[in-house]
């Protein structure tokens, strides 16, 4: 059963974390924009990972209830994100991950000329931590990233994007590649971008509960930021999240 949030408890949130359900087994959030999922040798305290940690413990420093990081999303990708409570929990989605299907929505700078198309590369990262293309399969990581475009404006493209692997900054990459940057992409993108945070959003993951098997589709509404971009599109995504058996794409 889903466990609601009390005022009590979600003090001990980061500010705009919030909980799409809970239950015995994992724990599902929506994660904002600038946020880190888990610590690095700067920062150990302002992540997703510290704040739900807190959480699950209710503030007790000695309490033993503790979560574990299943997938990641960069600092500045907002949207779902699922942790486990137990060891055991985590290591049966991480052993289905390639199962799970995850959607996003991203904004780029258009217009495209192909309404869809699967982008698939080599990923290989280099020693100042950035992602690139490669064709060399003894440098990079197989990578594969589908996308289609839902709207266009002058400007821009929204793209609904389906992440057919999970590589570090694959979206990015692929797009920037693609020569559609996405909005806001200071690393990938367009050094000299005004607009205030990426324009990217992870908005769906459907999976197996590791527990009862049930299949499981969580959703997570686009930040405002998307509407000023390209307007109106909350009703075109109501026939794009139809999944209820992630393992049919098995």
């Amino acid at each position: 059963m889903m466990q609601r949030t009390s005022r009590q408890t979600s003090r001990f949130l980061a500010r705009g974390l919030s909980i799409l359900y809970e239950d015995r087994d994992i724990l599902v959030v929506d994660k904002p924009s600038g946020l880190l999922t888990m610590g690095t040798e700067r920062e150990k305290a302002r992540t997703a990972y510290f704040s739900l940690t807190e959480y699950v413990r209710k503030g007790a420093a000695k309490s033993r209830n503790r979560i574990f990081i299943v997938h990641r999303l960069d600092r500045e990708t907002s949207g779902v994100l699922v942790f486990a409570k137990t060891a055991e929990a985590k290591d049966c989605l991480q052993r289905r991950w390639d199962e799970t299907k995850k959607r996003y929505l991203a904004v780029v700078h258009g217009p495209c000329e192909k309404r869809a198309e699967t982008i698939t590369t080599y990923l290989a990262e280099n020693g100042a931590h950035g992602v690139y293309s490669t064709v060399d399969p003894k440098k990079g990581k197989w990578a594969q990233t589908a996308y289609t475009v839902l709207k266009e404006t002058k400007d821009f493209a929204l793209l609904d994007v389906e992440l057919l692997t999970g590589r570090k900054h694959q979206i990015r990459v692929h797009l920037a590649d693609w020569g559609h940057p996405v909005v806001g992409d200071k690393r990938y993108g367009r050094a000299y971008t005004t607009h205030r945070r990426l324009a990217l959003h992870a908005r769906s993951l459907s999976f197996r509960h590791p527990v009862s098997g049930e299949a499981l589709t969580f959703e997570a509404k686009a930040p405002s930021c998307f509407t000023e971009l390209v307007g109106s599109f909350e009703h075109m995504l109501v026939q794009q999240i139809t999944v209820t058996d992630p393992g049919a794409r098995r």
